[in-house]
């Protein structure tokens, strides 16, 4: 009987410990000597809503593809081998004709597109090679719980798209890059630790948050660079009225305008929004974080209004853990 006992108690404890470890473990390598050579090959052979994590395993080398994990695959992880040397790359844009004769959009440009739930990318540079084209998403990402550490995000115009109003994203240590509203969309999304650069004067981040969420984009101890000769960058302008955008403890280098912030003048669908957008800082650091000028529409918040900004409370019942 106590045998008995004892072998249900080892595997009901193996069955409680499993969930930390991958259920099936895939390497991708551009020589053949992984499970596939292509990444989206890779991904359509996980099973459609896993049990568990699925891990795959990116090798050195740059892939040219046009990566789509669907929102039947979920709890995936990309990790990638270096994130400077794992690549995956493409160049398509907005009005360029694709096999089908017809003219692409921002929503379709992507490099990556993620629509599947709690999944995770480390190691991995993702880049549109895409430059004054037109609007080159190199991220896209609709799925819930999103997270990205340690890696590069590089593009031009609109290089990450936080899309879709019930996602939640954290970004962390990661390096990115880009010219106009290259952070955008509806998201509830967290940059920890990150590099931004602008590479022309431009706009950082264009939110279009929902009316009813309380938080859009939120910046805590990021640093804000600009390539050589870019002086007139502004943090953000509100792409939709109730735009949200935080940064906290963040460092801006003497490109970002002394006014922080723009409206958008001249969208007649919309032409007030500095009227209901939400825009602030608290403990802005360097050059650019002079608050002294900042349009008078927007916020600097308090050690009182820091008690709002944990990631319980932006993130409501999940906190991105940490490795």
């Amino acid at each position: 009987m106590k045998k008995i006992v004892l072998i249900v108690f080892i595997s009901m404890a193996n069955f409680l410990f499993a969930g930390n470890d991958p259920y099936v473990k895939i390497t991708v390598a551009k020589n053949g000597e992984g499970d596939f050579t292509s990444i989206q090959k890779a991904i359509n052979s996980v099973r459609d809503l896993g049990p568990a994590e699925a891990l795959i395993y990116i090798k050195s080398g740059t892939y040219n593809e046009k990566v789509v994990i669907p929102s039947s695959k979920h709890k995936i992880t990309l990790e990638g081998e270096n994130k400077d040397n794992t690549v995956i790359t493409n160049n398509d844009f907005s009005g360029k004709q694709d096999l089908f004769n017809e003219k692409m959009t921002t929503f379709n440009s992507y490099t990556l597109l993620v629509m599947g739930d709690d999944i995770q990318i480390s190691n991995i540079t993702v880049q549109n090679s895409s430059c004054n084209e037109g609007q080159a998403v190199a991220l896209h990402v609709e799925g819930d719980r999103f997270i990205i550490k340690n890696s590069n995000i590089l593009g031009c115009q609109d290089t990450i798209y936080c899309a879709t109003n019930h996602s939640r994203q954290y970004f962390e240590n990661c390096f990115i890059q880009g010219t106009t509203d290259f952070i955008f969309g509806q998201a509830t999304a967290v940059f920890k630790n990150c590099i931004i650069k602008s590479l022309a004067d431009s706009y950082i981040t264009a939110a279009a948050t929902e009316k009813d969420k309380k938080y859009g984009f939120v910046f805590f101890d990021c640093k804000l660079i600009a390539k050589e000769g870019v002086t007139k960058v502004f943090l953000g302008r509100p792409w939709r009225p109730y735009a949200k955008t935080v940064f906290i403890n963040t460092e801006m280098g003497d490109h970002i305008f002394p006014e922080g912030w723009n409206p958008w003048k001249g969208d007649k669908m919309f032409p007030d929004k500095e009227k209901t957008a939400y825009y602030a800082e608290f403990g802005s650091k360097g050059t650019g974080g002079n608050t002294s000028k900042r349009v008078s529409w927007s916020h600097q918040l308090t050690k009182n209004d820091m008690k709002s900004y944990t990631l319980e409370k932006i993130f409501v019942g999940w906190k991105p853990h940490h490795e």
